[in-house]
């Protein structure tokens, strides 16, 4: 068998990482973008204006990491909702109030 290819791509667009991890993944043709708070770039501190202001934030942080993966949210979404979870957690870092994670594919996309 064939060995899967693995990068980590990192772009100074999206927030610094925070802990030992990666901004993002990518494995083949698969991309594990980590969990993004709603961090400005420029000041490393969450944007004001509330758990709204924080997850259009996260998304920003998200679609710059996708590019840099050879991305775009149209890797993430097809015309099916997505898979998805959702956790309750005691807290998350920084006082953040919502913190999105992704994964996409690179390449293009065909729903049947």
């Amino acid at each position: 068998m064939a060995a899967l290819r693995r990068q980590t791509p990192y772009t100074p667009t999206a927030p610094v990482r925070q802990g030992i991890y990666s901004q993002a993944v990518v494995v083949d043709r698969t991309v594990y973008v980590s969990g993004q708070l709603g961090l400005d770039v420029a000041s490393g501190q969450l944007v004001d204006g509330g758990v709204q202001a924080q997850a259009k934030q996260a998304l920003i942080n998200m679609g710059e990491i996708l590019k840099a993966a050879g991305c775009t949210y149209n890797n993430v979404f097809s015309r099916d909702f997505p898979a998805r979870a959702a956790y309750q957690v005691a807290a998350l870092p920084r006082g953040g109030l919502v913190e999105i994670e992704a994964v996409a594919v690179v390449g293009p996309l065909s729903d049947p």
